[in-house]
């Protein structure tokens, strides 16, 4: 198994957490995908042939997958307000499930099962142009996500406060765009944050939490295993935990 990311600069981070590559071998794996507060395009090539294109909802509760032997992925991390300005779309609809998308969807079957670098750096141009024509982009919402994913601050009432937006308003906001709501949102990227210290053998509570029950109950209700279960990652079954090996 290989996988590697690449994190993008500039504004379209604000959009894009990472593109990211994903290589099996001759032997079949199994994997459980863990909720990190993003949503992904993933192209999946089988035996170096083009077979699925897709777009995956909000995890809110870990999924048990099946990658098949030479298989790879080339595939595009997004953070949510991507669903809205580069999509226009939402992901109520999908929320914890996937939708297959043309081939042809941004040129993804002009790439070559072994042309990942080039699939980056012409999607970031494409996305980077993409995000110039756009009309108007609502200030308010990447301020709102930035405190969010940079965990600046821990409640609702707080970000509301910070982003000077309503918190019923920023609530109707996530159920009608996302399917959660924002509290259950936090709770995931909060989530995710612990993973690189659990997989570096850090197991006390992280500083958001309010003690070692409330770390564990949370742990376990995102990923359905303890602390100490992700640590051990047995033969790399939860991905988000493993070590990244460059190709």
């Amino acid at each position: 198994m290989k996988h590697r990311k690449i994190e993008p600069s500039g504004f379209l981070s604000n959009f894009v957490k990472c593109f990211w590559y994903y290589e099996t071998n001759n032997t079949e794996v199994q994997h459980t995908i863990l909720p990190d507060g993003y949503f992904d395009l993933i192209a999946e090539f089988k035996k170096e042939i083009l077979t699925t294109v897709k777009l995956t909802g909000i995890w809110t509760k870990p999924k048990d997958i099946q990658v098949s032997e030479n298989t790879k992925f080339f595939a595009i991390r997004f953070k949510l307000p991507a669903i809205e300005y580069l999509f226009q779309k939402e992901l109520k609809s999908i929320l914890d499930t996937t939708v297959n998308l043309s081939f042809s969807f941004w040129n993804i079957n002009k790439y070559k099962h072994d042309e990942f670098e080039s699939f980056v750096s012409h999607t970031i141009s494409q996305l980077e142009t993409s995000l110039k024509y756009l009309h108007q982009i609502d200030n308010r919402k990447l301020k709102l996500f930035e405190i969010i994913y940079q965990q600046k601050t821990k409640t609702v009432s707080e970000i509301s406060n910070e982003v000077i937006w309503n918190s019923r308003q920023i609530n109707r906001y996530f159920q009608s765009h996302y399917g959660i709501s924002l509290k259950e949102f936090i709770n995931i990227v909060r989530c995710n944050a612990t993973y690189p210290e659990i997989s570096n053998g850090n197991l006390n509570p992280h500083s958001n939490y309010f003690d070692q029950a409330h770390f564990i109950k949370q742990i376990r209700k995102y990923t359905g295993v303890t602390p100490k279960e992700l640590n051990k990652n047995k033969n790399d079954r939860f991905l988000q935990l493993s070590r990244e090996v460059k190709i």
